[in-house]
Formats: C-alpha cells, structure tokens, sequence
C-alpha cells in the first residue's frame, strides 16, 4: 500500500510484514497446499457434472424485494450519494491542505481501492450504482437527447476488457510505484485524467464503455459476482448496445454468480493486474528486494515498474499456460481456455485483498472518517465524526490477525478450485476432466506458495 499512516501504528504498505504473523510460516503454507489437493480430490470424486447454469441458478428474489432494487428511487439515491461524496472529496482535493491528513488520499486510497471489495461482496456491483462517471455521463446524455446508455457508436467488442486492465494498470502504478504518490497533486491529475477519459468514452461508445473501461467499476463488478445478487438476462449488454433491461433480480450462491462471469478480451489482463500488483505490495518491501533496488540505482521507479509488469503479466502467463494445457476440449478453441477459466481467480484476489489490507482498511478507514469532518484541516467537523476514537482492536491481537489473513488466502483459493472445477467438466471431455485439470492445480498450488510467502517475508 502507499505510504499513509495512521499515528505510526500502521505500516507502509497496511499489511504489517511477517510481525502480524506470529504462527510458523511453514505451517500455514503447508495447510494451505493440503486443503487445496484435499478440496481438488474430494471434487473428483463427488462432483462429476456441472452444477451451474446462468439461465437456471439462483432463486428469484421476493418480489417487493426487486421492485425496491429496480426502482428509479433506489437508483436517484445511489447517484445522489455517488456526487455528493465526489463533490465533498473533490472539494478537500482542490481547496485543502496538501498533506497526509486530507480526507481525498484516505477517500481514494483506502475507502474507495480497498472498500470497494467489502461493499461489492455485500450489495452487488456497488461502485456502477453510485460511480460519478456514469452519473455525468448520464446527464450529459440526457441534456443532448441522446437514448439512454448509447453513444456515437457500439463500443469494439475486441477490446473487452483491455482498457480497464490498462486503467487498473495505471492505478497500481501509481500507489505502488511513484515516488510522491501521497502528494495532492499527482492524485488530483490522476483522478482527472481518469474522469476525462471516462467521459469522453462514455460519449463515444456509451455506458458500455464504462462497464468494459472503468477500473473501478470492472474491479467493482468482478468482486460482486462472489455476492449472493445476481440477475437473469436480459442483464448482459450485446453487440456493444446498452441493456434494454435489468432483468429478474436472483439469490444466488457466490460460486453460481462467479460462474456467470462473461469471458471477454482482456480479462486474463484484468486478473492479473488485481492479483499480480498486490503481490507486488509484499514483494517491494522484502529485504531481498530493497537489497537489490539499491545496488541498481539511486530511484525505485524503473525497477520497481518492471517487477510490477513481471508480476501482472506473470500471473496472466502462468493462467494462460495453466488452462490451455487442460486438455482440447469438444467445441471450443484452446485460445478461448484463458479468458474462460478466468472468473476462477476472483476469489483468489478477493483472499488477497482480505490478507493484505485487512487491518488498512479497519484501522486507516476510521482515521479518514475522522478526517472526512475536517476536509480543510482547520478545525472543522462538519460530519460529526471528527472526535471518534481509532479502534485498534485489529493490530492488538495479532494471533487472530494472523489466522484470518491465512484462512483468507487459502479460502480464497478452495473457492477458485471449486469455480475452476466445474467449468473444466463442462468444458473438457470426459477422459480429461480431471487429468486436464492438473496443470491449473499446479498454478493454484504455485499461487498459494508464492502468495503466503510474500505474506510471511514482507
């Protein structure tokens, strides 16, 4: 994580290195790895058809239920709130104080990166209900009397996900990789070129482009498919057109809404920046690392952007090689596998993002409520919140800490196993619906390795 801290108690990057975690390191990898291979053979024995179906899985939802969700007045509120927290941040952006305790870094950075897993996992695709990109976008679109959602032209169904991967890309980059990536100013224009982009888009292409191409809103859309909220079609866009509607609100189980992730360019990319930049996080601080940096060159940048591209691209490899020695399947090209075992990944990330930037968000996203009273740093405190005392309940009871960030990952991973599992038995032939599985074993067992040791040695 970046460099914010909270009253010195919170680490450089919110994970807290190998101090948080006062269990044996090869004890936790190894009871990771068993209950991977564990949850894989119990899977071949007891799970010999595929159990999901988009078009069929979930219950619908109560019927007062989805009219309360699909209601315009659900939909105003959730855009009223979205501009009213834009405005208020982006006020303490431009006319506050330049430094750690303006509200727009812990806004951006904490409530906004790490907050937006916790609220996607309980609502649904949370940042596209409030995203203020969407709500101008929107109001522009409504101003010039073009068609809700629709732009100059459909939006190139080859692009998919690549500029949400590349946007992504852009985020990480900057919270982990420049140098004054706490600084005002950098972050406003960050944030402005992002907000131009987006518009500028969504006039082009409409709200499709929004939904392939804002970070925020993909990385929010991604995680809530692991939410128990799911819709019925006509929910997909097609052929780059806006959706003529919302479709039948669902309760799904979490692995039945990951299996409807739609498999798109671009979204092993995507994958693999939201995997690859938080190992990143752990990997920058270890002492091997720093060694290294500082036998290179007297800045970070260079080195530190390459290992960054290493490590998205090389978990993006590593699940491209993974899928596409499963096996040839009957009816679909060897080239399509990636993208198609991709969904599997999500929990991983979402297990990640738990272990990494668990205390972060707890400790450091109640210092940014308390500073969100005072967006000016003169002594204001307009929300009321701006006498609350931090909890460091978290940080006190590092064995719980440490169980929970180790349960997390290996979750997270039995979770992708499961997801994995069944989309390779209704893809593969019989003869290679477990023998084609193997190779992805072997990078989900290389993933929880890599991914609890940098957990331990940060």
């Amino acid at each position: 994580m970046t460099g914010l801290s909270v009253g010195g108690s919170i680490s450089a990057h919110g994970l807290g290195g190998a101090k948080d975690l006062p269990i044996p390191s090869e004890l936790a990898i190894a009871g990771a790895v068993a209950a991977l291979v564990i949850s894989f053979t119990v899977l071949a024995i007891a799970w010999r058809e595929p159990r999901y179906d988009a078009a069929t899985s979930g219950r619908p939802a109560p019927e007062w239920l989805d009219r309360l969700v699909s209601s315009p007045g659900l939909a105003i509120t959730g855009r009223v709130f979205g501009m009213v927290v834009f405005l208020y941040v982006g006020a303490a952006a431009v006319l506050g104080k330049d430094s750690l305790i303006n509200p727009f870094l812990g806004t951006f950075y904490v409530l906004l990166w790490v907050g937006l897993v916790p609220a996607s996992l309980l609502l649904g695709p949370f940042f596209k209900a409030i995203s203020p990109a969407r709500t101008i976008s929107m109001l522009f679109a409504k101003i010039s009397g073009v068609p809700a959602g629709e732009g100059l032209r459909p939006y190139p169904e080859r692009l998919g996900y690549w500029p949400a991967a590349v946007g992504l890309f852009a985020f990480v980059w900057l919270e982990l990789v420049y140098p004054s990536s706490t600084a005002l100013g950098p972050v406003r224009l960050w944030c402005a070129a992002y907000l131009g982009i987006m518009l500028i888009g969504s006039a082009v292409w409409g709200t499709t482009f929004l939904a392939r191409a804002d970070p925020f809103e993909v990385y929010s859309s991604l995680v809530a498919k692991l939410s128990i909220w799911g819709r019925r079609e006509p929910f997909e866009t097609v052929a780059g057109r806006p959706p003529q509607g919302k479709g039948q609100l669902v309760l799904r189980s979490p692995l039945a809404n990951l299996d409807t992730v739609v498999a798109r360019p671009g979204l092993v990319a995507v994958v693999g920046v939201l995997f690859g930049s938080t190992a990143f996080d752990s990997f920058r601080e270890s002492t091997p690392w720093l060694k290294l940096v500082q036998s290179l060159s007297a800045s970070r940048i260079l080195p530190d952007t390459v290992a960054l591209i290493a490590f998205s691209a090389g978990v993006a490899i590593v699940l491209t090689i993974a899928t596409m020695a499963t096996g040839v399947t009957s009816d679909t090209p060897r080239r399509a596998l990636p993208s198609l075992f991709a969904h599997s990944v999500v929990p991983i990330i979402v297990g990640y993002i738990v272990a990494h930037y668990l205390t972060y968000l707890v400790e450091y996203g109640q210092r940014t409520l308390v500073q969100l009273s005072d967006p000016f740093s003169r002594g204001d405190n307009y929300l009321g919140t701006a006498d609350l005392q931090i909890n460091y309940w978290l940080s006190e009871h590092p064995t719980f800490l440490a169980v929970t960030k180790v349960v997390a990952v290996a979750l997270g991973h039995v979770v992708g196993v499961v997801a994995a599992h069944d989309r390779a038995i209704r893809l593969l032939p019989r003869r290679h619906q477990l023998t084609g599985q193997l190779p992805l074993l072997v990078a989900m067992v290389g993933f929880t390795v890599g991914g609890l040791y940098l957990l331990f040695a940060a």
